[in-house]
């Protein structure tokens, strides 16, 4: 298996950033001919018990599939917090580095280790000291996924700048090797002045100024984009916005293929869809805006948020949400939660929503037998207690279909048509004559 990683990512000291000749910065490719294998950290804390550590791992081995990494092992310690040093014990860290060796006796290499949480760099760093193999965690695997993914030179782009912030603060580990220049004292005594009489300048400095720079530049960049959003969202006429909104592959894409007819990637990976689209799709004789944005995730980095604004303009915008909800996954409740959070830190939580719970055809449940005595318990909920007991929590704001099986399609656009046509009377009462119904008289 072919492995190509993130062109931003530094895998080793030999691997930094370089400026070219043209000023930019040039990085270099890390791509792996053998199949890479990883081992999954995490903590349990008070706050953090042992069946959502299990699940939070879960997840980050999809996200690892999905950069191109096969899990072979998962390490779990029972603390009050991540220690600021090491995120976990010295004593967790060396039964870690003697799975690791033992492997390597084996002749079966580890290739990095994933840690749940995001690392600082003094915890990078002393974990790198203990364990002698890449260790990456939750954000640089999730910014390793967004690079590979973007397409657009927006998403590259807005990629790029997170990458760099996530780097910045931690460019000194990188440097660790290096001692610092002798300035330019011009005195001869000092500690290797022959052939350093320079500015005195340390490479991390010089890392340091080239990133800023950089980051500069992607800005400016950015702000274009966002202007050109801008005019794009107003050349758009007088019609609804409805957004697709929900956590990572839920099936967003998919709907979206399936209600505007377009041909939007759509695969079960994490983070299939990085780009928004945008298509007009007309339910009956009424002309909405669909447009198609990123997952959320439970842990999302701050920086990405802050990237992907433009990106995420197109949810502020938009005049209804359509939040879409994978029935399937057991713990969907959690996500939904998650959904929520990320929408209210967008501002996002009192506009018009209805909820999709997708992937029916994939939802299973476990039947309780007569004699059984015991609570029931989630896995013993059938789909149809599901059905009434949010029907009756949302009313009419909720609906289940199966995207992919095409179930239920024809009353999610009933429910989008009375909605949309709603918010399309109030946002422009002078205009709704032009989406009447006429049947012809018996």
């Amino acid at each position: 298996m072919k492995t190509t990683r993130s062109k931003y990512y530094y895998a080793s000291r030999s691997s930094l950033p370089f400026e070219d000749g043209m000023g930019k910065v040039a990085h270099s490719d890390i791509v792996g001919e053998t199949e890479e294998t990883a081992i999954l950290v995490g903590i349990i804390t008070p706050q953090q018990n042992e069946r959502k550590t299990a699940e939070y791992l879960d997840e980050l081995e999809f996200l690892a599939e999905t950069a191109g990494a096969r899990t072979v092992k998962r390490f779990t310690q029972r603390l009050n917090g991540p220690s600021s040093v090491t995120y976990l014990g010295i004593g967790k860290l060396q039964e870690i580095r003697a799975w690791i060796e033992a492997e390597e006796d084996a002749e079966r290499y580890v290739s990095m280790v994933i840690f749940d949480d995001e690392l600082s760099a003094k915890q990078l760093r002393n974990i790198e000291k203990e364990l002698k193999v890449k260790v990456l965690d939750r954000t640089s695997l999730i910014l390793d996924i967004f690079a590979m993914r973007a397409q657009t030179a927006n998403a590259k782009t807005q990629v790029e700048l997170a990458q760099y912030r996530y780097m910045l603060p931690r460019l000194q580990r990188l440097w660790t090797h290096l001692e610092r220049q002798g300035g330019g004292s011009g005195s001869g005594g000092g500690k290797g002045s022959v052939g350093l009489r320079g500015p005195g300048e340390t490479q991390l400095e010089m890392d340091r100024r080239i990133i800023l720079n950089r980051m500069s530049l992607l800005k400016k960049q950015l702000a274009e984009i966002d202007k050109q959003k801008a005019t794009q969202r107003k050349n758009r006429g007088r019609l609804i916005r409805v957004a697709l909104v929900g956590y990572t592959n839920v099936g967003k894409s998919t709907l979206m293929n399936l209600l505007a007819k377009s041909e939007v990637f759509a695969e079960n990976k994490l983070f299939a869809t990085l780009d928004t689209t945008v298509r007009k799709v007309i339910v009956d004789n009424l002309p909405f805006l669909l447009s198609d944005t990123v997952g959320f995730i439970r842990k999302l980095p701050h920086d990405l948020v802050d990237s992907f604004k433009s990106t995420l303009d197109e949810v502020r915008e938009a005049d209804l949400l359509l939040h879409v909800v994978d029935i399937s996954h057991p713990e969907f409740e959690d996500q939904i939660k998650v959904v929520e959070k990320t929408l209210a830190d967008l501002g996002c939580s009192d506009k018009p929503l209805i909820i999709v719970f997708n992937k029916t055809d994939a939802y299973t449940f476990t039947p309780k037998e007569e004699d059984d005595l015991t609570p029931k318990t989630k896995e013993n909920v059938s789909l149809d207690e599901l059905m009434q007991t949010w029907m009756a929590k949302m009313h009419d704001s909720c609906i289940f279909i199966s995207a992919r099986e095409r179930d239920n399609i024809e009353n999610l656009k009933t429910m989008m048509y009375n909605r949309v046509r709603e918010l399309h009377v109030q946002k422009y009462p002078y205009n709704d004559f032009l989406y009447q119904t006429y049947t012809d008289e018996e």
